[in-house]
Formats: structure tokens, sequence, C-alpha cells
């Protein structure tokens, strides 16, 4: 696993499909994609579960304002058909990506073990990247909480 990049560090170039927002039903899509505009990419475990959920409608419920102030991705391991009925259950206007083969999770260093009821496995991290138009990363948000993740993206987007 690659160690996660730091506030200041270039942030992890990566290709992969995003599905929902523009991308409609996928499109192969690259952080070089978007140079010259600020970018968030926030990791979450799985579609449709009670955080993830909460998070994604925080965002959803905010696009109007965050949308002007950022490309924003989803990312997580879940496949295209997944992330299309968790976009079509709760009506999200972003994009999600798919990283079923982990390549992304694993540069951003948040393929990481895991424990619940005292078993370990290996999972995505609730973590989310705010990168700037020239690729630098300028802020990281580990372990974030779903109901605080919009407020403190607005206070690092301005």
């Amino acid at each position: 696993m690659a160690n996660r990049p730091q506030v200041g560090e270039k942030a992890p170039e990566f290709k992969a499909i995003a599905v929902g927002g523009e991308y409609g039903s996928g499109a192969v899509i690259s952080l070089g994609d978007f140079a010259g505009r600020d970018v968030v990419l926030y990791f979450y475990p799985k579609d449709d579960t009670p955080g993830c959920t909460t998070q994604a409608c925080g965002i959803r419920d905010a696009w109007d304002v965050l949308s002007k102030r950022a490309i924003l991705l989803g990312v997580s391991v879940d496949g295209v058909a997944t992330h299309e009925k968790f976009l079509a259950k709760y009506d999200l206007p972003f994009p999600l990506v798919s990283d079923e083969k982990r390549a992304v999770v694993e540069a951003y260093g948040v393929w990481v073990e895991k424990q619940m009821y005292g078993k370990k496995y290996f999972g995505t991290e609730r973590t989310t990247f705010v990168v700037g138009g020239d690729g630098i990363v300028r802020a990281v948000f580990p372990k974030v909480k779903p109901v605080e993740h919009v407020e403190k993206l607005m206070g690092k987007l301005g």
C-alpha cells in the first residue's frame, strides 16, 4: 500500500471509470483531466450503507454551492452497476468513481486494515482529499465523520 499523500505533496495521478453526473453510464477519467480546477476526492467504504448515504446526501444537498467551487468525485471499490443504483436511489448529482481493482484507494493510502466485531479485514477508510488546480494536495480529512464532511469542505473551498 502506498503512503497517504500529505498537504503540499503532488496528488497521485489515476485513471478510472466515473459514472453519474456529466459521465452518465460511464467514462474513463484521470486527475489530469481537471488541471486548473480544484478537485475533491472523497473516498468512502460502500454504496448505500448508512454512513456513506449520509455523506453522499449531504453533498447532494449542498451541491449548488460545492459544484461552483470544485470538481467533486466520490470514490469506492464498488462496481459501476452498484454506483448507478446508489446514484439513482438518492438522486445524487455528482459522479462516482469505480475502483474495483483498488488502484486509486491504494495510491491514496486509504486501503487499510480495519476491525469490526473483533474481525480484521481490509477496506476503504473514509478520507477526503482536496487537490488544487496545480495537482498539489491542499487538505486531507482522514476518518471524516459523514455529518461533518460538508462543513469541512466548505471551510477549505472558501
